[in-house]
C-alpha cells in the first residue's frame, strides 16, 4: 500500500527511533525531501499527497541505509554549512555546526589584519568557502592531502560561484609557494586519539579515519601545524584551531611553547572548549 507524505514520515520516524537515531524526525524529513526533490515546506503543505511507487521504494531504501548508521549527509550527498549547500562524500568529514564557531572567530581576526587566508585540511572546503563568501575582497586557499577531497572542494567552489578561493592538493604547507605569507591560518585538523571509543559510534564510524585521528593523544598534527605556521604567517598574523572539547589547555600550551601570544580558547555553542587561537609576532620585524 502506498503511503501519504504524513504516513511515510511517521513510519520512518518510528523506525529511526528504534534504530537509535539522535534526530529521527529530522532524518525522516530530510530523506523524504531528497526523494521528492521538494523543500521542507512541501511536506507541511501537502501531508495527504500519496507517494508514487518509485518514490516509496526509494524512500524505503534510504531508510534502511540510515538505520544501518550511514550518515544522512552521505546518503543525500549534501550538507549545509554557513548557509552554503556543500556536496559531501565518504572521502571527507561531514561539516558540523560547531565548526562555524571557528569561522566566526576567523572573521573577527580578519578585521585586524589584511592579507590572504589559508585553511589546512580543508575537506569539503567548508571553512575556506565560508570565509571566502564573507570576505570577497580576500584571497582564500585550502589544502587537503586527499585528492578526492581537493576535487570535491574545488567542485563546491564552482557550484557556489565563489571565485576568490583556490584549493591545493598536498600535505599541510607543502603546496604553498615559497615566500607566501598569510594573515590567517585556520585548521580543523585530526585531533581524536587513536583509541577513542567515540570512533566506533554514530556518524564518525563512516568518516575517513585519516581526517579524524592523530597520534600523541590527538595533538600531533596541531603541533606540526603550530611549528610550521610561523614560516607562513605575516607579522601579527593569527593561527586558529578547532580541537576536542578537552584539549583547550593542551593546545594553549603548544601555541605558547612555539612563541605565539594572545593565546586564548573559545567555547562552542554547547559551552565546550572548541577553538584555540594565537597571534605570531615576527621578532625580527619589531627589533
Amino acid at each position: 500500500m502506498l503511503l501519504t507524505v504524513e504516513a511515510a514520515l511517521k513510519a520512518a520516524t518510528e523506525q529511526f527511533i528504534e534504530s537509535g537515531s539522535d534526530s529521527p524526525s529530522l532524518d525522516a524529513n530530510v530523506l523524504l525531501c531528497h526523494v521528492l526533490d521538494k523543500p521542507r515546506s512541501y511536506l507541511l503543505t501537502w501531508p495527504d499527497k500519496t507517494l508514487q511507487s518509485e518514490q516509496q521504494n526509494q524512500f524505503d531504501a534510504l531508510i534502511e541505509r540510515r538505520k544501518s548508521g550511514e550518515p544522512v549527509a552521505y546518503i543525500i550527498g549534501e550538507r549545509e554549512f554557513w548557509s552554503l549547500p556543500l556536496k559531501v562524500s565518504p572521502s571527507t568529514l561531514i561539516p558540523r555546526p560547531d565548526t562555524e564557531r571557528l569561522v566566526e572567530l576567523a572573521l573577527d581576526k580578519a578585521q585586524l589584519i589584511d592579507g590572504d587566508i589559508l585553511d589546512l585540511g580543508t575537506g569539503t572546503g567548508a571553512i575556506a568557502l565560508a570565509l571566502a563568501s564573507e570576505l570577497p575582497q580576500r584571497n582564500v586557499f585550502g589544502i587537503d592531502l586527499r585528492e578526492e577531497a581537493w576535487q570535491l572542494a574545488t567542485e563546491n567552489a564552482e557550484r557556489l560561484g565563489i571565485a576568490n578561493v583556490s584549493f591545493w592538493n598536498g600535505s599541510w604547507f607543502t603546496p604553498v609557494p615559497v615566500g607566501t605569507k598569510f594573515a590567517l591560518v585556520v585548521s580543523n585538523p585530526p585531533y581524536i586519539e587513536e583509541n577513542d571509543p567515540h570512533l566506533s559510534v554514530g556518524d564518525v564510524r563512516f568518516e575517513p579515519k585519516s581526517a579524524l585521528v592523530a597520534s600523541d593523544n590527538g595533538l600531533a598534527d596541531i603541533k606540526t601545524i603550530s611549528d610550521n605556521a610561523r614560516d607562513y604567517l605575516l607579522n601579527d598574523g593569527w593561527l586558529l584551531f578547532e580541537h576536542g572539547y578537552d584539549q583547550g589547555s593542551a593546545v594553549r600550551e603548544i601555541l605558547q611553547g612555539f612563541g605565539y601570544s594572545n593565546v586564548e580558547t573559545q567555547k562552542d555553542y554547547a559551552g565546550n572548549d572548541r577553538v584555540t587561537l594565537g597571534q605570531y609576532r615576527i621578532k625580527a620585524n619589531i627589533e
